[in-house]
């Protein structure tokens, strides 16, 4: 999926999680992990964007479901997805303008693109802190 980016004013850039040691079915130990691969095709697709973070993480604990990516952003929802191709990372880009411009991070599904309808893991909610009297 080719979208164009518009940029959304926000305090603080969304963050895009890649477990870099995320494995493909059948790659061999000396291959360069598809986890990496994506993680460096989505830095290349989203170099110079103020707006957005590209952040390798060493696992986010799917194995089963490699590649794995996350979309992080203050005050807002975090989703995980899982099973992801190198080649998905212009879908990636486009659902994360879609988590940037939605002020609570919640993507409506119907609005996502193909590749990030059935990949789900979880859905976490913004941290709230306590009332001090509560801790």
């Amino acid at each position: 999926m080719s979208q164009s980016h518009t940029p959304v004013p926000s305090p603080e850039p969304t963050t895009v999680l890649v477990c870099v040691n995320c494995r493909a079915e059948g790659e061999a130990d000396g291959d360069t992990r598809a986890g990496r691969r994506l993680h460096d095709a989505l830095a290349t697709a989203a170099s110079g964007r103020d707006d957005l973070r590209v952040v390798p993480v060493e696992c986010l604990s799917v194995c089963r479901r490699p590649v794995t990516i996350g979309f992080v952003a203050p005050a807002k929802w975090t989703y995980l997805y899982g099973d992801f191709a190198p080649e998905t990372a212009a879908d990636i880009l486009a659902c994360a303008d879609l988590y940037a411009a939605a002020p609570d991070g919640l993507i409506p599904w119907k609005s996502r693109p193909s590749a990030l309808k059935k990949g789900v893991v979880a859905r976490i909610p913004p941290l709230v802190s306590a009332p001090s009297e509560a801790r």
